[in-house]
């Protein structure tokens, strides 16, 4: 049925709701597309799903171009299936659990890996039957913590998830591609800017993993990006490793009293006026080594201590360090850690004590002593000596200490050089609106999902997995795309592409009947169009169009159109123009981006 503004159920809001924190929240709540019933959780009303819809069919159109089908899983899963992969307790406090009636377990699905595996293992058993992609859309179900943002971070969403099954690495790779050259037309098509970053795997496993990321000072992801081209995700980012060092000739170790110096700054000062450098330098935060303390918490709960040492002008990156001890919580160490362990001194914690190993599994401690790529063999650092008021001046890694391994988790800055050699890295921060992964054989191995290959042997399937989040999207492009009056759709997924608004029309046969044919004739030509039927005054009817963001506007008034004219305004114009009556349908279509 053709849509009037005066049978559209839609309430638009003058002032920013309390409860949203960024733009994309704001006018979608304002502009009536969403409203709010719970934590997380959204309504969506006939203009958000209007957004929605078409947003689905570019992304069903993109994936049967790129060869896979789709099917339609529960939202209500079985424990056992993600039980077998493990994921079960994986995903901790973040997995919506609930039982039946007979006290079986179930889920509502964060994502759905384990049956798209089990419904190929149900009906395929040869390598004949392979390659095939399947995908669906959508509901997930995620207990976050913190909603927040709208859309960006809600308990309930919708993505697209496709899977993609071969028989071999090759098959894969051809499978990755297709579906990446996909996602590019999707966002293409969409309207959406959008960067491609090299990717962390996490818990989802395998080995190749690439992020699409719109990008956005209120994203939630960093990322860095080179001159050369050079882009990832700060957590995949691998730090560029300085060469190892000659040992032979370097100054032994010397343990000085530092009163009152438990930390970098102070350590630094302290030096800078009682030590002198043998090459001469001033000590700064890069010489010293600085050992966290933090403790990884397991799934089940079961606490584990680690001890990393990274150059003191270094943080530790959150992110970086959760992708690097996944599935592990990261927290810092506390004080019941600390009392059972007497032999770490706090403030100045270092590998070694009178020339005896503190740290690593070897060490008095116990506790696994990992080192960032930057502390290379050769290095000499200033470092804690375990005893309090003491740090250890020429600790040479290699000679007098070593460690268990290297963990990068160090903070990424501007200026480091990118690990290609591209040049230095920029930080920016992006939204990520999908992401696809080169999974391997880690899901279908877990169900046990193999097919005879052409000489009658079982091999394992690989396997590709690849997501868009449909319900970020929207906000993703607000975010791109708004300005002090509203929001500004992309042609390819606003409500309406254009309305048409008669001025005083319930005063005016001669505008009424000209608005109808023009709404008409847009229709007529295949243009999704909303006529505003209301009497409102022009002011206030525009305001809500701005507000509602609809590219194109057509006003119909008395006294242009006795000058044979309407006014035509796209909303990125500054001011309306005037169009010939005759004219008005071509110049519409013309301005449109398909």
């Amino acid at each position: 049925m053709p849509i009037r503004l005066s049978n559209l159920f839609l309430r638009t809001l003058r002032e920013d709701p309390n409860e949203a924190e960024v733009d994309s929240h704001k006018l979608l709540l304002r502009a009536g597309y969403i409203r709010r019933a719970g934590a997380g959780l959204y309504t969506w009303l006939p203009l958000g799903l209007a957004v929605k819809a078409k947003i689905e069919q570019v992304v069903r159109e993109e994936m049967a171009t790129a060869g896979a089908q789709e099917v339609f899983f529960p939202a209500l899963l079985p424990r056992e299936p993600f039980e077998a992969t493990g994921r079960w307790t994986e995903y901790g406090d973040n997995l919506f659990r609930l039982q039946d009636r007979k006290k079986t377990d179930y889920l509502l699905a964060p994502t759905h890996e384990e049956m798209f595996t089990l419904l190929v293992k149900d009906l395929y058993s040869s390598y004949k039957d392979l390659p095939v992609s399947l995908f669906q859309i959508q509901n997930k179900y995620r207990d976050e913590a913190r909603p927040r943002a709208g859309l960006l971070r809600g308990r309930e969403f919708v993505m697209k998830d496709a899977y993609s099954f071969d028989v071999t690495d090759e098959g894969l790779a051809e499978s990755y591609q297709a579906q990446r050259d996909a996602y590019e037309r999707i966002f293409t098509r969409l309207g959406v800017d959008y960067v491609i970053v090299k990717a962390d795997a996490g818990a989802m496993g395998g080995s190749a993993s690439e992020e699409f990321l719109s990008p956005s000072p209120i994203g939630e992801d960093t990322f860095v990006r080179s001159p050369g081209g050079y882009a990832a995700n700060v957590e995949a980012v691998a730090t560029v490793v300085p060469p190892k060092i000659a040992i032979d000739g370097q100054a032994a170790a010397e343990v000085l009293a530092t009163p009152n110096c438990s930390n970098i700054k102070r350590i630094v000062a302290w030096s800078n006026e009682n030590v002198k450098r043998a090459d001469g330098a001033e000590w700064t935060a890069a010489h010293t080594l600085k050992n966290n303390v933090m403790a990884l918490v397991s799934p089940e709960g079961k606490r584990e201590l680690v001890i990393v040492g990274l150059p003191g002008d270094r943080e530790v990156d959150v992110k970086r360090a959760e992708a690097a001890f996944s599935p592990n919580e990261i927290e810092q160490a506390n004080d019941e850690d600390f009392a059972k362990h007497p032999e770490l001194i706090k403030g100045y914690i270092g590998p070694v004590k009178d020339g005896q190993a503190i740290l690593g599994l070897e060490g008095v401690s116990k506790i696994r002593y990992l080192l960032d790529p930057r502390v290379v063999e050769g290095s000499a650092w200033l470092t804690g000596a375990n005893v309090s008021e003491k740090h250890v001046f020429g600790l040479v890694a290699g000679r007098d200490f070593s460690a268990d391994g290297v963990v990068d988790i160090a903070e990424v800055r501007v200026g480091d050089e990118a690990p290609d050699g591209s040049g230095p890295l920029e930080l920016a921060r992006g939204i990520e609106i999908g992401h696809v992964f080169q999974l391997g054989r880690k899901y279908a191995e877990a169900l046990d999902l193999k097919v005879l290959d052409e000489n009658g042997k079982l091999v394992t399937v690989t396997m590709g997995s690849y997501g868009i989040g449909i319900t970020r999207l929207p906000a993703a492009a607000i975010e791109q795309n708004h300005d002090e009056r509203g929001i500004i759709w992309p042609d390819a997924i606003a409500p309406f592409t254009a309305v048409v608004c008669p001025i005083g029309m319930d005063r005016s046969e001669a505008v009424k009947a000209e608005a109808e044919r023009i709404y008409n004739g847009l229709l007529a030509a295949g243009v999704d169009v909303i006529l505003d039927d209301r009497g409102e005054r022009p002011g206030a009817m525009f305001a809500d169009w701005e507000l509602i963001g609809v590219p194109h506007r057509v006003t119909v008034g008395d006294k242009s159109l006795k000058e044979g004219v309407v006014e035509y305004q796209h909303r990125r114009d500054a001011t309306a123009s005037k169009v010939a009556v005759a004219d008005i349908l071509t110049h519409v279509k013309g301005r449109m981006v398909v």
